[in-house]
């Protein structure tokens, strides 16, 4: 079951962003998509379904946004590396 929530903006924003109506929706779901997957509040999978699109695409779109597409915290990437270590011995 979908939800939707409804956003206020001024009426030709998006024409100014150079955006149809259609486009600067879009565009308002995937900026918080993102948002909320690089806050690590959400998986990519459920960013990417919340953005209306397939994860591999999601993922791809992030660099536009300037977030990183591995979104790891401090800890799990030194279990990575230490878990990388440990097969290279």
């Amino acid at each position: 079951m979908l939800k939707s929530a409804v956003v206020t903006y001024p009426e030709g924003l998006p024409q100014i962003l150079k955006m149809s109506d259609a486009e600067f929706v879009d565009e308002l779901g995937f900026l918080a998509a993102a948002k909320l997957y690089e806050l690590g509040r959400v998986s990519s999978g459920k960013a990417a379904k919340l953005a209306g699109m397939q994860r591999v695409e999601f993922l791809y779109r992030l660099s536009r946004v300037g977030v990183a597409a591995i979104n790891l915290r401090d800890e799990e990437i030194d279990a990575e590396i230490e878990a990388a270590r440990e097969i290279a011995a």
